[in-house]
């Protein structure tokens, strides 16, 4: 009898899983970007006083919006996957310190998730984007 984590990894191998699975991860991943920046688009204003209220220049949110937005439905396409997987990672981690540092129970969650989901990048980053994808890789 196989050792399960050989099993699962000669399944998570099969062609169409792995480029299911891979089509999963970019679509979970970015969906929670897509959504934010949107929000931003729609509360610009109060996110840019929130911005500024956490010492960051308001002038940022345009390439925030950008990376979020654009970079998001990039990575649920596929494109330039491993680059964008990259950015989305350090962004998180950069993120979090920037936004989530206090010591209270939500923002020690939210650090943690910003990094889950930096670690879940470098995964993808690794993994690359898939046959379904614009990528191809």
């Amino acid at each position: 009898m196989k050792n399960p984590n050989t099993l699962l990894a000669d399944i998570a191998q099969l062609p169409a899983l792995k480029n299911t699975l891979a089509l999963i991860a970019r679509f979970l991943l970015a969906l929670i970007f897509i959504l934010a920046g949107w929000g931003k688009i729609s509360a610009y204003a109060a996110t840019e006083g929130y911005m500024q209220a956490m010492g960051v220049p308001g002038g940022l949110l345009p390439l925030v919006i950008l990376l979020e937005l654009g970079g998001g439905l990039a990575l649920l396409l596929g494109f330039q996957t491993r680059l964008l997987s990259v950015l989305f990672a350090v962004f998180c981690v950069v993120t979090g310190f920037i936004f989530h540092s206090g010591a209270d129970q939500i923002n020690q969650m939210m650090m943690l998730k910003n990094i889950s989901m930096a670690g879940g990048f470098i995964a993808l980053m690794l993994l690359g984007a898939g046959r379904f994808s614009i990528d191809r890789s």
